[in-house]
């Protein structure tokens, strides 16, 4: 009788520590961490059937390469083993976003060969701005295909993908096209801003350049108020990196000793990315209470930029301001492409280990880069609100 009692006893004992530690995690899955973060849980999820992407080469998978010139081998030779439209030896950071959610990479809106849509569509475009292109922007080398464009380009592929719906669903409507239903459940992801600031910077002061901020803002706002026109209620929005760390920043705008940060950046073009940055974030916040409807998380690109770049060797990467493919400085040979220098043919062939380079082609990161920067992303930590890309639908799937 005694060990009976004793058994039943510890069995108690055992499930009420059960549920003490079951209540204890779920507690705190929803306390603020130090700093007034949540410690984010696990627990629930967004189910995403599709991602549509919106951007510059940053997430780019083969929109300049299908609208202009396919972008030549190296790139892409780390994973694809071919040119795949990144600017990258392998994956872009939008790559990793999608694995995350389990969806396979995104094709280019514009690639007309071998493309399927049903997860999703990329309307970015190597050298795109979120202003409309101007006679400035574009005699800069940047790309005619602007946010406004981007848009026009979803607006039209949302109205045929219904009316091929609304037609029959033959096995080509529903293999290869996203349901209707999945336009106001996909994840709408926005990479650009950069190509703004960049374009300035070769044509204007950098008085002017903070000055045509608000501006470009605006256009942003604009194009966010659109898409949720259209239906999308789940945004996701990267703000700029800390473009005054690139090697090609580093070596065109050479930082005087005023001008320079405790690594070695030009800190003036950092400070206007950064000005950039509050703006949005501000503008972000902002637009969360004309649309009531949506759910926006802004992601703070900016940090997990540069806190890899000051952690460049602990991470196990070589100069920060190195990079694999390509060359700068006193002559300038694209990756990929040839130059003739003092009549001698150079080509701009890769290194044999990009996964030891923060930087792949001066502008744009390595694969081993992105990785880092997407791992220090998708957890939110870095994101306002605090929510794994995962938990960030709100009601919306």
């Amino acid at each position: 009788m005694n060990w009976s009692r004793r058994i039943s006893r510890k069995w108690k004992l055992t499930l009420q520590a059960v549920a003490i530690l079951l209540s204890l995690a779920l507690v705190f899955s929803f306390f603020p961490a130090k700093g007034g973060k949540k410690i984010l849980g696990h627990f629930g999820g967004c189910n995403f059937p599709a991602i549509f992407n919106f951007g510059d080469s940053n997430s780019d998978t083969g929109g300049k390469s299908a609208a202009f010139h396919r972008l030549p081998y190296p790139n892409g030779y780390s994973l694809f083993k071919k040119p795949s439209g990144r600017y990258c030896d392998g994956r872009d950071i939008i790559d990793f976003i999608a694995e995350r959610l389990g969806l396979p990479y995104l094709n280019a809106y514009l690639d007309s060969i071998g493309t399927n849509f049903r997860h999703g569509a990329n309307f970015a475009t190597g050298g795109s701005t979120i202003q409309p292109v101007d006679s400035r922007i574009f005699e800069g080398g940047f790309s005619p295909i602007s946010l406004d464009i981007q848009l026009l380009q979803f607006e039209q592929f949302k109205e045929r993908t219904l009316e091929l719906y609304n037609q029959g669903r033959s096995s080509y409507v529903v293999n290869s096209l996203p349901r209707p239903e999945d336009f106001s459940k996909a994840l709408y992801t926005l990479d650009i801003g950069q190509n703004d600031l960049h374009s300035g910077f070769g044509s204007m002061t950098e008085k002017q350049v903070l000055e045509s901020i608000p501006g470009i803002i605006n256009h942003f706002a604009q194009a966010v108020e659109k898409l949720y026109q259209l239906g999308a209620r789940t945004f996701w929005i990267h703000n700029t990196g800390p473009i005054g760390c690139l090697p090609y920043a580093v070596i065109k705008y050479p930082p005087e000793p005023g001008n320079m940060d405790q690594i070695g950046c030009v800190n003036s073009h950092n400070n206007i990315s950064q000005d950039f940055n509050r703006q949005l974030k501000d503008r972000v916040s902002r637009l969360r209470k004309q649309l009531p409807d949506a759910a926006l998380t802004y992601t703070d690109i900016y940090t997990a930029k540069y806190s890899l770049i000051s952690e460049s060797k602990n991470q196990g990467f070589a100069d920060p301001f190195g990079y694999c493919c390509g060359h700068y400085g006193d002559y300038r040979v694209q990756c990929g492409g040839k130059a003739t220098v003092n009549g001698t043919e150079i080509s701009g062939d890769p290194c044999s280990n990009p996964e030891l380079y923060i930087s792949w082609d001066g502008i744009h990161y390595s694969q081993a880069a992105n990785q880092i920067v997407a791992n220090r992303i998708l957890d939110g930590f870095l994101s306002d609100p605090p929510l794994f890309i995962n938990e960030t639908c709100g009601n919306h799937t």
